[in-house]
């Protein structure tokens, strides 16, 4: 742990109610190899007041290929082959995932990721509805990359980045950053003993993005950097990122009180804000949704979700995932009334429209959900 001269104050956080944790492997690798409840139990005990509190929260853990070490018994040899790290990483994730539940009452789930499978907007819908049903059950999600088949994610090790992406993801107003260091400085505190703590951070600027310098510029796995350029991803998406001391039990014990001793990096703009704006500039698939009176009321008036009972048809041929456009057509033309992610392809649509929600599994032999565009997914023109 590195000491610096000038500690940081005490700042208090604004209430939340769900939170993305990045936890990196140097606060769980054990020094003899697989994993350690050294600096976790403190972290698990932030977590288990979160929830006592009614907050949700989702980890996104690394130590897979710790955990795989200490089993494999040897440590990888320098430029090693890339499946070798793979096959420590497929060694791991289960002893990764039964650490963290020895932390809980509460079931734990694992959610394996990769970077493709949020870059594609079908498969981040699916990964988003999964990580909303976990947390509605009141389960702990536990994300991690699928090391064992991600190559590059592995190479880079850029936890950070995936837990900005899946803070987006289930819509969280905070990210928290665990790391070994108090938090953002001015200068490298290895080398400056009268560096000064960056408290709160308005904007990224490319001086302090400077400062924090390259991969292991600070102690832990990524360095400062990657930590800056995740909260960076995650103001974009209207989330605040608070980086703190993963390895001081005070400073654990003080968030679970909404007090911080660390850096408080500010949102760019709302979480609304920024996720209308993408809806907004998303470009539309050819075609539409078709709906009634009824369901154009409902979705302009009363912000409500589409249902299949207000659609009579669909044109074109989009799929799943992609953003249309919902067009009301009635005696006087054709209108354009909103857009948003639909949850089934049009072919579904054509099938399940006029239906109750209840009856889309007997129609389809699935279902994603009992509406066809979720009211979050939506917005008016």
């Amino acid at each position: 742990m590195i000491h610096a001269r000038l500690p940081f104050t005490e700042q208090v956080l604004p209430s939340w109610k769900r939170a993305v944790l990045k936890v990196g492997s140097s606060l769980l690798a054990a020094d003899s190899g697989g994993l350690s409840a050294r600096h976790a139990e403190a972290i698990a005990g932030f977590v288990a007041a979160c929830h006592r509190a009614g907050r949700e929260v989702v980890i996104v853990s690394s130590g897979a290929v710790a955990a795989g070490r200490a089993i494999a018994n040897r440590q990888p040899m320098a430029g090693a082959a890339m499946a070798e790290r793979q096959a420590l990483a497929a060694l791991g994730q289960a002893q990764l995932i039964g650490f963290w539940q020895g932390f809980f009452a509460r079931p734990v789930g694992q959610v394996l990721l990769t970077h493709d499978d949020l870059r594609n907007r079908r498969r981040y819908l699916n990964a988003r509805a999964t990580l909303r049903e976990l947390l509605r059950r009141g389960a702990l999600p536990i994300v991690n990359e699928n090391d064992t088949v991600s190559v590059d994610e592995l190479k880079l090790g850029d936890n950070d980045t995936l837990a900005a992406i899946v803070a987006a993801l289930v819509d969280a107003e905070v990210l928290f950053i665990a790391t070994d260091i108090d938090g953002l400085y001015d200068a490298d505190p290895r080398h400056e003993p009268n560096a000064r703590p960056v408290e709160t951070v308005a904007q990224l600027t490319a001086t302090l993005m400077a400062v924090a310098g390259g991969a292991g510029s600070v102690v832990g796995t990524g360095g400062m950097r990657t930590k800056l350029e995740a909260a960076q991803r995650a103001a974009a998406a209207g989330v605040a990122t608070v980086l703190f001391n993963g390895t001081r039990a005070d400073v654990l014990e003080g968030l679970a009180r909404d007090r911080l001793l660390g850096t408080r990096i500010f949102a760019a703009r709302s979480r609304v804000a920024a996720r209308k704006h993408w809806l907004q500039n998303v470009p539309a698939e050819p075609g539409g949704i078709l709906v009634d009176d009824g369901a154009a009321h409902a979705v302009i008036e009363k912000g409500a979700s589409l249902l299949p009972g207000g659609v009579h048809g669909a044109e074109g041929s989009f799929r799943r995932g992609d953003m249309v456009e919902l067009l009301l057509r009635n005696d006087h033309g054709q209108q354009r009334i909103a857009r948003g992610v639909s949850q089934y392809s049009a072919d579904d649509i054509r099938r399940i429209a006029r239906r109750h929600s209840r009856d889309i599994e007997a129609t389809l032999g699935y279902n994603y959900g009992e509406t066809i565009i979720h009211r979050d997914d939506l917005v008016l023109l």
